[in-house]
């Protein structure tokens, strides 16, 4: 499949319904609509053929909830190599039929058989490896790969002439090809194996089956450099000659699950990584070549290398390569009888993303935060902002009220760390006036987050869409500063206000008055007005982005504290912000850089 998000198409109003349910069936989805079928598309459309034929050209997945007809009549002039073709799935309005048009082998029929399942329709699937055999052979399940090196050109030829393949599955069973297979004869004159199925990288000459029976099991000291487990780990898998493509998972201990160097060699197997906290490892014990008294009175178990490889494959697993040492990491290689789940293994490393909802509306914002939202298993957050969220999004929800941020960090981090992918979410840039700070404050303090990785994914600040509503008042150098004296002392927001003011500033002024603060806003207006001029023009913006929005343009002489409330924004310009009357008649502010002459 392609890495880029599924591209879920709909442009008639009896299929939304189906679509939407598609979205929130894939982890990775957008929906592509017209604006006059439905607001929350990720993506609009307007011209349905030619927005189609890009996404084809782009090698983005297609799911088209309309007629197979205007798929294939969209895209028939882009069709020539079937080997490099994305998938393209058509799905009827009711979601009863699914029929997988194009790259049935690059993901399609996967997909439609997952939509079938998700929808309770049919996938009507046409290839003849499937429909002949039952089996895709260049398409394998979970848990299995083929060597870099196979060429299945010629074992494919031979299926579709009625043949069947010598398969050599006596190190694991391969089940899944048993439709196709026959089993390797011992006899001395017996066909040579066409598969072999095989943890080692020596195949004499037969096409290469990896099944991912093993634990790659990693140690590393804080801030090992990446490379050096790197190559301790390509050390460990040549010294038994395992093939890479062998491995299922990278395991370690839970207090490395933020290392780099543990997450890198995942990222470079194309493998999850996997933890176990120390008594699951400290059990290990008994079953490790080169139980350590020092790692122990460090972390709490005898050894974590070969105490996670041998956690992650189970009781029937064994070592394949004891521990390996460099300078400041080891590497152990436990393997498993027969293709590992990662899923079903210790626990994935946490995550929080601390995602920007913008200032209310969704065409607000990015197209990265809606893709993040779908991602997560649960959001943390204000209830009134989780509100904000369409219904879509299937994430379990917590919400807090206003309030208590510290406590409402603390939720999300500690429930990250159990292994879920976890949005807290805010208005506006959750990193201006907002969760973000908190949360690295907390997660530096030590009380919670070691071992979770957190992003911050912007996005749309109150101050820039109010600018936005009235032209470019942010023009040239500006500042942001709280009047709200509950986490910093009044005296510092008089000094920050006396220094914009001095420096000549545009100044946004976030939460202005409050129910029992309003003095603070008047001695702001003026510092500022004693500083420059009583016209300069100031932006009252109340409820950006929501049902009631105001945006007003008034002199710094006429900004009165009755004007502002607690969702009002206010920008107070600088000595060179000027207005201007449009075409519309509408009062437009912007600050000049200086390009042209006063």
């Amino acid at each position: 499949m392609p890495s880029e998000p599924c591209a879920v198409v709909v442009f008639g109003r009896p299929g939304l319904a189906t679509a939407e349910d598609i979205v929130a069936a894939l982890p990775a989805a957008e929906l592509h609509a017209p604006p006059s079928l439905t607001a929350d598309a990720d993506v609009p459309l307007d011209e349905v053929v030619d927005h189609l034929r890009e996404l084809f050209a782009a090698g983005r997945a297609i799911v088209g909830v309309c007629a197979a007809g205007i798929l294939v009549r969209a895209l028939a002039p882009l069709l020539g190599d079937k080997h490099t073709e994305p998938p393209v799935v058509a799905v009827a309005a009711d979601g009863r039929s699914i029929v997988p048009l194009l790259g049935g082998h690059h993901g399609a029929n996967a997909l439609a058989k997952r939509l079938a399942a998700a929808l309770g329709g049919h996938a009507a699937v046409t290839t003849a490896s499937e429909t002949v055999h039952g089996v895709v052979l260049d398409e394998p399940p979970p848990g299995w790969r083929w060597s870099e090196a196979a060429d299945l050109k010629p074992l494919l030829a031979r299926l579709r002439d009625g043949g069947r393949l010598v398969v050599d599955d006596r190190a694991v069973r391969a089940d899944w090809l048993a439709p196709i297979a026959e089993p390797v004869a011992e006899a001395a004159d017996a066909k040579p194996a066409d598969v072999l199925v095989t943890a080692a990288t020596a195949t004499s000459g037969a096409v290469a089956l990896h099944p991912q029976v093993l634990a790659l099991g990693i140690g590393c000291e804080r801030g090992c450099e990446p490379a050096e487990v790197t190559a301790l780990a390509e050390q460990a898998l040549a010294s038994a000659d395992l093939a890479p493509k062998a491995v299922a998972v990278i395991v370690s201990l839970d207090l490395k699950a933020d290392e780099p160097a543990v997450t890198d060699i995942a990222d470079a197997l194309d493998v999850p990584a996997r933890f176990f906290d120390a008594p699951t490892l400290e059990a290990m014990t008994p079953r490790l070549a080169n139980p350590s008294p020092a790692v122990f009175r460090e972390v709490g178990c005898h050894g974590v290398a070969e105490a996670a490889a041998l956690a992650a494959t189970g009781a029937a697993g064994w070592l394949v390569v004891p521990k390996l040492k460099s300078r400041r990491a080891t590497a152990a290689v436990a393997q498993a009888l027969a293709p590992l789940t990662p899923a079903a293994i210790g626990r994935a490393p946490g995550r929080l993303l601390l995602l920007s909802l913008g200032p209310g509306g969704r065409d607000q914002r990015t197209r990265a935060v809606d893709q993040a939202l779908r991602r997560c298993t649960d959001l943390v957050g204000y209830s009134g902002y989780l509100a904000l969220i369409e219904p879509a999004v299937r994430a379990e929800r917590h919400g807090f009220p206003l309030g208590g941020e510290v406590d409402r960090c603390r939720f999300a981090l500690d429930l990250a760390a159990t292994g879920r992918t976890v949005g807290l979410v805010g208005s506006g840039d959750v990193g201006v006036y907002a969760m973000a700070a908190l949360v690295e404050e907390v997660a530096a303090d030590g009380t919670g987050g070691r071992s979770v990785t957190v992003d911050v994914l912007p996005g749309v600040s109150a101050m820039h869409v109010a600018a936005a509503r009235v032209g470019a008042p942010l023009g040239h150098d500006f500042c942001a500063i709280s009047l709200s004296d509950l986490l910093t002392p009044r005296e510092v927001i008089d000094r920050r206000l006396a220094a914009a003011a001095a420096g000549d500033f545009v100044v946004a002024l976030y939460n202005p008055v409050s129910r029992t603060r309003r003095d603070a806003f008047v001695e702001a207006k003026a510092l500022l007005a004693a500083a420059r001029p009583p016209d300069t023009p100031c932006v009252v913006a109340r409820q950006l982005g929501r049902d009631g929005e105001t945006v007003r343009v008034v002199p710094l002489a006429e900004l009165s504290v009755d004007d502002v409330d607690m969702f009002t924004l206010v920008l107070v310009g600088a000595s060179q912000t000027r207005t201007r009357r449009d075409g519309r008649g509408r009062t437009r502010a912007f600050t000049p850089r200086g390009y042209q002459p006063a």
